[in-house]
């Protein structure tokens, strides 16, 4: 299955949420092969911090230079994570157009809301009747009741049309930087805490026939 991951706003936490699914499928004994397509390649670099670190297991990021998009996402038999914005638009709708999936994290803001429904009238202008499942959720959302972006948000995607929206929330919690920084998923750096047990019921959602 070909995951992409993307949105055209940065800051979304698209490689956070490659990184941390890439971890969560090798732990089920799953097969990964995940591409770094963003000029950024905060991916690449978190996995190369947990290769030098020496934690298993080690998730394999690749680059495509000099061939087809498409055709390389093609030639994989495994779990595929692709983690691309719009800095790089050419690959990004190479991989949109060949994706089984696309997770769109949004985070709780109105213009991140807009950003959104841009980036779906370009699904649905590279896809053309072959629309791949839509999935997007509120990412970085507010940990403070009182606060309402999130909500409102998550009221404002539920109006867009043929998009899944994922019943769970990931919050803005500092394990996600901390646990980047040591090249570890948020629930290897902390197994027990609130973000490991959101992320844990986020990717069983997504994989739910993976579900321990």
């Amino acid at each position: 299955m070909i995951t992409v991951i993307a949105n055209l706003k940065g800051g979304s936490g698209k490689s956070t949420i490659a990184f941390n699914l890439g971890i969560w499928l090798l732990t089920k004994g799953e097969t990964v092969i995940a591409y770094d397509l963003d000029p950024q390649k905060t991916l690449t670099d978190v996995s190369l911090v947990r290769k030098d670190e020496g934690v298993n297991p080690e998730l394999q990021v690749k680059d495509i230079n000099g061939s087809s998009v498409a055709d390389e996402l093609r030639s994989n038999f495994c779990h595929v994570l692709v983690d691309v914005g719009a800095a790089n638009m050419d690959a990004m709708k190479e991989a949109i157009s060949v994706a089984d999936r696309i997770i769109i994290p949004v985070p709780p803001s109105q213009p991140d809301v807009w950003a959104t429904q841009r980036f779906l009238m370009i699904i649905h202008s590279v896809c053309g009747e072959r629309i791949p499942d839509l999935i997007t959720f509120i990412n970085r959302a507010d940990t403070h009741r009182a606060i309402r972006e999130s909500d409102e948000a998550e009221e404002a995607l539920k109006m867009l049309d043929k998009v899944d929206i994922l019943p769970g929330r990931l919050c803005q919690r500092t394990s996600y930087r901390r646990s980047l920084s040591e090249g570890l998923s948020v629930f290897e750096l902390a197994g027990k805490s609130k973000s490991a047990e959101e992320f844990n019921l986020f990717a069983d959602t997504l994989y739910p026939g993976l579900t321990n």
